[in-house]
C-alpha cells in the first residue's frame, strides 16, 4: 500500500538514490553532478517547513518524493513555489507520481501559496499530461532552455492558481 506523508531524514537516501538516478539517466532534471549524502541534508534543511517534501513509501522505503522550492529569491514571488516530483523507475505507471502531486497542491494551498510552477523538458508527454489533469495550464516554452547528453532542450512552462 502506497503512503503519502512529510519526507523524514531517513528518506534521505532513497530520495538521493532516486533522484542521482534521475541526474544520471533522464532529462527529467537538468542537474548534471550527483548529489552527495551532505549535499541531500542541506537541501532537505533549506526546504521545511515553508517548503514541503513529500515521500512516496511502499513497503517502509520511499519509492518517489515531491517537494515545492523558491521560485526566486525575490520577495515578491514569495507566493509561488516550483513542483518537483521523482519517482523510482521500478514505480513507473503505478499512480505513484499523481499521488504526490495530488498531495503536494494540497501542502501548496495548506502553507498559503498562491500559485504552483513547473518546468517539464520536451518530450515528457506523461508528465504534461498529470499536470493538466490536475488543473496546470501551459503558460509556456522556453526554447533550447537547457543542454543535456549533448541535446538542446525545451522546457515547457506550466502553472495552477491555487
Amino acid at each position: 500500500m502506497l503512503k503519502i506523508r512529510p519526507a523524514i531524514l531517513d528518506d534521505l537516501e532513497p530520495i538521493r538514490e532516486i533522484y542521482n538516478d534521475a541526474i544520471l539517466n533522464t532529462v527529467a532534471t537538468f542537474d548534471t553532478v550527483v548529489k552527495s549524502p551532505e549535499d541531500m541534508k542541506r537541501w532537505f534543511g533549506d526546504h521545511v517547513p515553508r517548503y514541503p517534501v513529500l515521500a512516496a513509501e511502499q513497503d517502509k522505503r520511499a519509492v518517489g518524493w515531491a517537494s515545492l522550492s523558491r521560485w526566486s529569491d525575490r520577495p515578491a514571488y514569495d507566493g509561488t513555489a516550483e513542483v518537483s516530483v521523482y519517482v523510482a523507475e521500478a514505480c513507473w505507471g503505478r499512480h505513484v507520481g499523481r499521488a504526490l502531486m495530488e498531495a503536494l497542491i494540497k501542502a501548496g494551498r495548506e502553507r498559503g501559496f498562491h500559485t504552483l510552477v513547473s518546468r517539464i523538458v520536451q518530450g515528457s508527454d506523461v508528465s504534461i499530461h498529470l499536470h493538466e489533469s490536475l488543473g496546470f495550464v501551459h503558460v509556456g516554452v522556453l526554447r533550447e532552455a537547457g543542454r543535456k547528453f549533448g541535446r538542446l532542450l525545451d522546457v515547457t512552462i506550466m502553472q495552477i492558481l491555487l
